[in-house]
């Protein structure tokens, strides 16, 4: 299996899903007939858009601990789907996100259909509270996929308990990145923004997913912790390559509305190194941009400056070089066959050097 054979899993993924959220709504139907546009919703809002990374990571992990039958760990695969779109839900509320994939957030979707509908009370109110409860539906969804993997019991058991560590890990990186939200920047080390990035990225994004898919195939434990190792610095390097593609995004004309990392405030790598370099001037002009969507075009460029000044972008371009290093080198030091590692590799290069 090469990158492409890999990611041509894409598709059989979203039909896996499609299939999973249309039993989903029939079953609401059957509870009550009111439920049924709000399921629908989440089958919207999953399938809208995205690269399907997750879910096609573990298809390689089944792979490279020599799966035969990719086909029968396609509901796992797509239950890391459900799972990404749990976590974005809540995350645009908490970040008052306003678009995801090219669509409204959940929570912006659900305040529209309140207008629309004429309900009774606040419109924006409803939005957040529909979509932290579908958000939370699509917790029992993620189990009912990974239940229905066609695998042993004691690898299904398995991939559950790698599921609530990946959870546990999400949530433990989540509180941490708000802490670091709300400290003065320069209490914030580059240890700090690793941590996080490790624990609410690279766990989920590479690390699990890889190692779910290698459980359901039989791995033993040294290839497990091998697939860690592996997935843990790649997955740190693709967060901080997010960074820096979420710094240099160029703002739209309703600056408010901006998903730049700078105007949301994100205390990432490229900031906290800034900071620590710069001067009084550079550490005031990242301050009237830093968490400021109303900041101006000449004030966001002069910031955008400082980071370029401070070398931050280049300090970051080697730490993700370093870490993709890091990862080829365990890579090389593996018994998986010749193709395998050729595969573990061009991932490491689709995670770290995409443009978007």
């Amino acid at each position: 299996m090469d990158i492409d054979e890999l990611m041509g899993w894409k598709r059989p993924i979203e039909l896996t899903l499609d299939q999973h959220f249309r039993g989903l709504a029939k079953e609401a139907r059957s509870v009550d007939r009111a439920l049924v546009p709000f399921v629908e919703s989440l089958r919207e809002f999953t399938l809208r858009g995205g690269k399907r990374f997750r879910a096609c990571l573990l298809v390689a992990g089944y792979h490279l601990a020599g799966g035969r039958d990719p086909k029968s760990v396609l509901p796992a695969a797509a239950a890391l789907e459900t799972f990404q779109s749990w976590m974005l839900v809540h995350d645009d509320i908490m970040d008052h996100g306003e678009t995801r994939r090219g669509g409204p957030t959940m929570h912006v979707g659900m305040a529209k259909l309140h207008v629309t509908r004429r309900l009774l009370g606040s419109d924006a109110e409803f939005g957040e509270a529909m979509a932290i409860t579908l958000g939370d539906l699509l917790e029992p969804s993620t189990m009912r996929l990974f239940l229905s993997c066609r695998a042993r019991d004691d690898r299904i058991r398995a991939v559950l308990g790698e599921y609530r560590e990946m959870t546990e890990a999400t949530a433990y990186g989540q509180t941490l990145d708000l802490l670091n939200a709300v400290r003065p920047v320069e209490e914030i080390r580059e240890q700090d923004v690793l941590t996080v990035h490790r624990l609410k990225s690279a766990i989920y994004t590479v690390s699990s997913p890889l190692r779910m898919g290698a459980i359901l195939a039989g791995a033993p434990a040294r290839r497990l912790e091998e697939l860690r190792e592996i997935g843990n610095a790649l997955g740190i390097a693709f967060q901080l390559r997010d960074d820096v593609l979420g710094t240099r995004e160029v703002p739209g004309e309703d600056r408010e509305k901006s998903a730049n990392d700078l105007f949301e405030g994100k205390r990432t790598l490229l900031v906290v190194r800034a900071w620590a370099k710069a001067g009084r001037d550079g550490r005031a002009a990242l301050a009237k941009v830093l968490g400021n969507p109303l900041a101006t075009p000449e004030q966001f460029d002069r910031a955008i400056s400082v980071l370029e000044e401070t070398g931050a972008f280049d300090y970051s371009e080697k730490r993700i070089a370093d870490l993709v290093a890091q990862s080829n080198r365990r890579i090389a030091r593996s018994d998986l066959s010749a193709d395998r590692r050729a595969l573990l590799s061009s991932i490491g290069e689709v995670l770290t050097q995409r443009t978007k």
